[in-house]
């Protein structure tokens, strides 16, 4: 399927690779264990993280963690983590969703016009049902290929949408986490920083943050999660910067902003 990234609040189509890390419990920073938390496999810290959103291909020597699409499979050998597109429809797939499109008051589809998105009515409860069920089909098929994580994107939608609020967004993700943790899965909080300490509103368990160095938003993350932080970047400046701030405890990557696979010629992919 082709491959959307953004910067910030970016909508990058993720995957996932096999599994490398110890069955553990979720805790805050605080060492409280998230609410609705259950016992599953979180990413291991500090490790050598690759992001193959474009395409999977086979991962660099010594990659740990991979993250890739749900319709893709997931790398054998290293931890999954499987991207699913949660709080906005993929580009042409309006008919999928009938009346769970998100309308202005003239009657018309909102769009997130940079990627021709349109996003999904998570405001009352019933359509965050009817949404769930569908994205928790996705992760039913992340869980049975063998992914262990489960990152849903455009959690952000309600900071740039003002139909949308950030009420809607908890109560929306939380459902989402549910059902993963139940499917045995981690849930994996995709940017939104301010969320970070939420965890018992959210039910998510580590970040996959990008640009926070760029946004100097690393420690928002790791006051919520620890150690438990992927951080991409896009740009070799803030890579350096993100490096030497965090590089020692946290996974971290540069790659280029339309997160090519090797051979293509804008291929761009370094570890600190």
């Amino acid at each position: 399927m082709p491959i959307i990234n953004r910067v910030r609040s970016r909508r990058c189509v993720a995957a996932a690779a096999a599994m490398a890390a110890a069955v553990v419990t979720p805790l805050l920073a605080s060492s409280t264990a998230s609410a609705a938390a259950q016992a599953v496999t979180l990413p291991p810290v500090h490790a050598n993280f690759d992001y193959q959103i474009g395409q999977p291909y086979t991962p660099p020597a010594g990659v740990t963690v991979v993250s890739r699409d749900y319709t893709a499979s997931p790398a054998a050998g290293l931890y999954n983590i499987c991207y699913v597109n949660a709080f906005q429809a993929q580009p042409g797939a309006e008919s999928e969703w009938g009346d769970l499109l998100l309308r202005d008051a003239s009657g018309d589809i909102v769009y997130d016009d940079g990627w021709g998105e349109a996003i999904l009515d998570i405001r009352t409860d019933a359509k965050r049902q009817r949404i769930a069920a569908k994205v928790n089909s996705w992760i039913d098929t992340c869980a049975s290929k063998g992914f262990n994580a489960v990152e849903p994107d455009n959690l952000d939608t309600f900071d740039r949408f003002d139909q949308i609020s950030e009420a809607n967004a908890k109560a929306f993700i939380k459902l989402l986490s549910a059902h993963a943790h139940a499917k045995g899965l981690a849930i994996a909080q995709k940017n939104t920083a301010n969320f970070s300490t939420a965890h018992a509103e959210t039910g998510l368990d580590f970040a996959v943050a990008e640009e926070c160095g760029e946004w100097d938003e690393c420690g928002d993350y790791t006051e919520g999660f620890g150690d438990n932080v992927i951080v991409i970047e896009y740009k070799e400046k803030y890579f350096k910067e993100t490096c030497a701030g965090f590089g020692d405890r946290l996974s971290v990557v540069l790659r280029d902003v339309d997160v090519t696979a090797p051979g293509s010629g804008g291929y761009v992919r370094k570890t600190c």
